[in-house]
């Protein structure tokens, strides 16, 4: 993929809420907060890496919103398209578990400002006039009838003018709740795409196949998946072992030109943050696909992913060095002088 000067990033901004130390939020005094949003994460990622990026959006009308602006921006993201609404911004309470104890999460989005994003005053043939690649993920047009209908209306757009497009279907089967069947509305929108960032179980719950787990079922899906949406040239999987909630292990795998390609794993035994490590998997295919081939953008991937476990909040704040040197298996963390 060639580099091109600008990604646009489109979904939801939420403000997190967790206790510190792996509280119970039953024995918690005081709150961290965070604000991300698994669109956001991967332009805010992107952003830290060195792209230019641009993410669309609503945000409430009011300090918390101001304050969602200033952490993008923070992160070298551009706001300039960012609506603001009357409607409070979107919010999601994370307890992190440790060990056997799960993580847990409790959302508070319903009516949120991006659910009331005004989708006809974003002009997507203005807004892609510098970019290369838009970005997007299931959970948004999960979100709201508006939601749905900006992110139909990029895509369009981006296919008229010959963007690649990168799709993250996520499926969130508890989100689709304003009339609209999700995995319809997955197909034809993955359709309008050109990079699918998912696997066997994403292929399956859209395509309503029944695909194996295993390396020869994922090359079966991926024909499949590309024979259905012809637009689709590249699929890339991440395949996640949980051992516990503090112990992960990760690797990649990919279906490029008729080839099957993969990485070796990963293994991250202290898991600080597992928050966004998908989006970090995301933001480094991105980056990966515009400056190497697809073998080293998907070991880049799976390195940053790999990184993102141990960096607390939902942004991977990890350069471009440091995904580097793991790629080329410096995990020993040895203090750098």
């Amino acid at each position: 993929m060639a580099k091109v000067q600008k990604i646009i990033t489109f979904g939801e901004v939420l403000l997190r809420l967790s206790p510190a130390e792996n509280r119970k939020l039953s024995q918690a005094k005081s709150l961290d907060f965070f604000f991300g949003g698994t669109e956001m994460n991967v332009g805010a990622s992107l952003a830290v890496l060195g792209e230019s990026v641009k993410h669309i959006t609503a945000v409430s009308n009011d300090i918390v919103g101001d304050a969602a602006l200033s952490s993008m921006r923070q992160y070298g993201i551009d706001v300039s398209s960012v609506q603001k609404v009357n409607h409070p911004i979107g919010q999601y309470l994370l307890e992190v578990g440790s060990d056997m104890r799960s993580s847990q999460i409790a959302y508070n989005r319903l009516n949120g400002s991006f659910a009331n994003i005004q989708p006809e005053k974003i002009n997507w043939d203005s807004e892609f006039k510098d970019a290369g690649l838009f970005h997007w993920t299931g959970i948004t047009p999960a979100i709201s009838e508006a939601a749905y209908q900006g992110l139909k209306a990029a895509l369009v757009s981006a296919n008229a003018k010959g963007l690649h497009v990168t799709a993250d279907p996520a499926y969130r089967s508890n989100l689709w709740q304003y009339g609209r069947k999700g995995q319809e509305v997955l197909k034809e929108l993955v359709g309008l795409s050109t990079i699918f960032i998912g696997g066997v179980n994403e292929i399956n719950e859209i395509l309503e196949t029944s695909f194996s787990l295993d390396k020869d079922g994922f090359i079966e899906a991926s024909k499949h998946l590309m024979a259905e949406c012809p637009n689709i040239k590249q699929v890339f999987d991440k395949i996640r072992t949980g051992l516990s909630a503090s112990w992960q292990k990760i690797y990649g795998r990919a279906f490029v030109e008729n080839t099957y390609i993969g990485t070796d794993e990963l293994e991250i035994t202290q898991v600080i943050d597992r928050i966004g490590t998908g989006d970090a998997y995301a933001a480094g295919l991105i980056y990966g696909l515009r400056h190497f081939d697809a073998e080293k953008a998907l070991n880049f991937a799976n390195a940053a992913c790999a990184l993102k476990h141990t960096i607390l909040g939902d942004v991977n704040l990890v350069s471009v060095a440091e995904i580097t040197e793991v790629m080329q298996g410096n995990t020993g963390g040895r203090i750098k002088r």
